[in-house]
């Protein structure tokens, strides 16, 4: 399993193969419209919605423009409270920090709380590599661990697996992780919850190293805040006496006020609950009370490079509640597997060629994985333009997929494009810049249209396998307009 889905093939390939998934596709279509049910009802009951929304926009945008001067106070109030900050560029670097830190305690084992951060440096990788195992604690993550798998979706990473499948799982893998399942385990939810609970409990209390990302950070007072609904992250963030914390430098917000915000929207917007069931906050340490060592590891890994384009920089607002996943008629028949990423879906799309860079064959084709419908823009609780930005990275790849920085901007790199649609262009300017040609050109094409064929030839044909040319009209507008419009505007003259 790798933390960035490397070497995967682009998505349109891979998301033909997902979509001749029949199992796939009915459980993706169950969870999707479940959940995405329920949350629509829990965000109806709240009147002030669009305000809270709005409210949500402009903090995440105040903050990233002021995210040099809150980041350093997020780590004068870390250390004010006795806890370590570790600045990390890369991937590279955030790993080798975690797995020194790991190292110094002497331990082997560490317990972790759900995290893209560490599924996105590839950190569960990066510690095996060095002999120490790493143990994933949120249930679908503990899924997904035991079937080496991927995570297919950011609030649900085992979306893609059915009871059935988990019950099998857990009978052949537990007992290689530990504990192993119940002789005669079924596939009743609350049997399939009580082995993982039993598989896990072993774990708790014998790590002495935990790991975890975080939902916020808070400036003000160094504050780290995990929303989760199943208590094992406060289980992994008070039992172990090393705590090392891998965290976004874009997840921050500069006061508790502005946090009381997303305490409201998160929930709602991703489990449909009115309330977290789990909320757990930790100012750096505390005598004889939860971890005594508490490391705080800042990522950057691209995201200053995304915040430098005026545009793609709404994505680091994203506060991961997947709401845009779940509404998305794309990621709903491909799947999370075919983006390539720990970030799937509409969010994934434009969040990965950003931070991964556009050069890759399949971060090139993520700005095309999606229809451009704007369902997932209307569900952001954070209002995430994520169609412009889609849009916008398109041309980034049409113009040849990469960016350079130049100052605090970032430049598109020159490319020619593609030699046909150069040519395309080159004949429409010529045609809209000659009117008696356009007018002649829009006249032969409706006395031919009968004639003309369904799809296109050549390279066209694979845009146009799924879908038809628009009809020719029998006439021409400007001679629709001069018989049915001129004459009248003549004679009133």
């Amino acid at each position: 399993m790798s933390g960035t889905f490397v070497g995967m093939p682009a998505f349109p390939k891979a998301a033909h193969e997902a979509v001749h998934n029949a199992t796939l596709r009915g459980n993706l279509r169950h969870a999707t419209h479940t959940i995405r049910s329920k949350r629509a009802k829990a965000v109806a009951e709240m009147s002030d919605w669009a305000a809270l929304r709005e409210a949500g926009k402009q903090i995440k945008d105040h903050t990233l423009r002021h995210l040099d001067d809150c980041l350093v106070r997020l780590e004068e109030s870390v250390t004010a409270a006795g806890g370590i900050v570790h600045w990390a560029a890369d991937a590279d670097e955030a790993n080798r920090i975690v797995v020194e830190l790991v190292k110094m305690t002497g331990e082997t084992e560490v317990v972790k709380v759900k995290s893209m951060a560490t599924q996105e440096i590839g950190l569960n990788e990066a510690l095996e590599a060095e002999g120490i195992h790493a143990y994933e604690t949120d249930l679908a993550e503990l899924i997904v661990q035991l079937g080496k798998d991927r995570p297919s979706h950011i609030l649900v990473p085992a979306i893609h697996r059915n009871r059935g499948e988990i019950r099998d799982i857990f009978a052949r893998e537990m007992g290689e992780w530990g504990r192993p399942a119940p002789e005669g385990l079924t596939d009743t939810p609350a049997e399939l919850a009580e082995a993982a609970r039993l598989h896990l409990r072993e774990k708790f209390l014998r790590a002495k190293v935990g790991v975890s990302g975080a939902n916020f950070m808070v400036a003000e007072t160094g504050t780290l805040v995990v929303v989760e609904s199943e208590g094992n992250g406060r289980m992994c963030l008070t039992l172990p006496e090393t705590l090392i914390s891998v965290v976004g430098i874009e997840k921050i917000v500069p006061t508790w006020q502005d946090l009381e915000v997303f305490l409201q929207t998160l929930p709602r917007s991703s489990t449909a609950e009115r309330m977290n069931p789990y909320t757990s906050t930790w100012t750096g340490t505390t005598d004889e009370d939860g971890p005594q060592t508490f490391h705080l590891v800042l990522l950057d890994n691209g995201r200053t490079d995304t915040l430098a384009d005026e545009v793609g920089r709404q994505a680091l607002r994203c506060i991961r509640c997947s709401a845009c996943l779940n509404v998305c008629p794309v990621y709903e028949r491909a799947g999370g597997h075919a983006y390539g990423s720990v970030y799937p879906g509409p969010i994934g799309a434009i969040l990965s060629p950003q931070l991964r860079g556009t050069g890759s064959e399949i971060d090139a084709s993520l700005p095309y994985a999606s229809t451009l419908c704007g369902a997932c823009y209307e569900v952001c609780p954070v209002a995430i333009d994520i169609p412009e930005v889609l849009v916008h990275l398109r041309e980034r790849v049409a113009e040849g997929g990469q960016a350079t920085r130049n100052g605090n901007k970032v430049v598109l790199k020159p490319a020619k494009g593609h030699a046909a649609e150069r040519a395309a262009m080159r004949a429409a300017r010529w045609a809209f810049s000659h009117p008696g040609a356009l007018r002649t050109g829009q006249r032969l094409a409706s006395r031919t249209r009968r004639f003309h064929p369904r799809t296109l030839p050549g390279p066209g044909r694979a845009w146009s396998e799924t879908r038809d040319l628009p009809a020719v009209p029998a006439e021409p507008f400007r001679d629709w307009w001069q018989r049915t419009q001129g004459g009248k505007e003549a004679e009133a003259k």
